[in-house]
């Protein structure tokens, strides 16, 4: 099955760290729209999904994110029932009123793109998009126009092209994803990537996000070049839940069936990468039957070979190219 990877290692000072973070800037370039659907991995910091310019093709959305809850005040939003209350950790800055943390419900419609300039006339009410190549000013551009924006992270393996690369030791790195330039992280190592982690995230709050999109995070069942076992998965997935929930920001947990049971009480989400091509779609529905959204992709099949049951599960679905540019075709 298509899993997609992020990673890094942990030696440089955690300030130096959440400098490079915030300092990272917004991608630029555009994707052809056109390119087909060829299962072709693209080395794209993306973590696998196509692009949809608004065309008319895209689901209609509402203007704030129907069943969406956040900060009390907030337009458009209300606050998260039984939301615990938060802390600052070291090195964060201003913390979120507790109970201000972003809870979406089964059903809202989503654009996900990960490659080229971010084409903002989709309309639909949540927006997934890479949290270092895109600043401040297009989150706050997709605010005014009543969107949620998740930011896409790589939370389970190394990225040579990131800005924050040289923060990762070589002791971090394990083998390689598949991907071009990404190694697997010794997740093992709790002490070394939990403050690399929490500067990845305070660059997204920073950046005004609402949620975080961690990837690969279900090293212990692939070829990691370590020991990991399925214990040391979910001490690293809740960590990154717990680092999301301390800042104020909602969590998906992505892919990762196998632990949806044990994990579904600390993610606010699902992102789903291509559940019905290999049938597995019943094991996401527990986030659904939870009240909480599942993002889902397929990337080869069309969406009459899956709507019809992924709809009926609740699911947020559409059919989307392997680079993850614009193109979208929604159920």
């Amino acid at each position: 099955m298509n899993r997609r990877n992020r990673l890094l290692p942990a030696t440089i000072a955690f300030a130096t760290v959440t400098a490079l973070l915030v300092s990272s800037c917004s991608s630029s370039g555009s994707e052809d729209d056109q390119d087909p659907a060829d299962g072709t991995p693209s080395n794209s910091p993306a973590a696998t999904a196509p692009s949809t310019p608004g065309d008319g093709s895209a689901t209609p959305g509402t203007p704030s994110a129907p069943g969406t809850t956040s900060a009390p005040g907030t337009p458009g939003t209300t606050t998260a029932p039984g939301t615990p209350g938060t802390t600052t950790p070291p090195g964060s800055t201003a913390q979120p009123p507790a109970g201000a943390r972003w809870q979406p419900t089964p059903g809202l419609a989503w654009q996900w793109q990960l490659g080229g300039t971010v084409d903002q006339s989709v309309d639909v009410p949540v927006y997934d998009i890479d949290g270092f190549e895109n600043d401040a000013s297009v989150v706050a551009a997709l605010h005014a126009k009543g969107r949620k924006v998740i930011c896409y992270i790589n939370a389970g393996s190394w990225e040579d092209f990131r800005p924050d690369s040289t923060a990762f030791a070589k002791a971090l790195q394990g083998s390689d994803t598949g991907w071009k330039g990404e190694k697997w992280f010794d997740i093992r190592k709790l002490d070394q990537l939990k403050p690399l982690m929490a500067a990845r995230f305070d660059m997204c709050r920073s950046k005004g996000f609402d949620a975080i999109e961690p990837d690969t995070i279900e090293a212990y069942n692939q070829n990691s070049g370590f020991p990991l076992t399925p214990d040391d998965q979910l001490a690293y997935n809740r960590m990154l839940a717990k680092l999301a929930h301390d800042r104020g920001l909602a969590i998906g947990l992505k892919n990762d069936l196998d632990q949806i049971p044990a994990l579904l009480p600390d993610f606010d989400f699902a992102v789903n990468e291509e559940c019905s091509q290999f049938d597995e779609c019943d094991r996401v529905a527990p986030f659904v039957k939870a009240g909480k959204a599942v993002f889902h992709v397929e990337y080869k099949l069309d969406t009459d070979q899956f709507c019809a049951k992924t709809k009926a599960l609740g699911f947020s679905s559409m059919q989307k190219k392997l680079d993850l540019n614009a193109w979208r075709k929604p159920c």
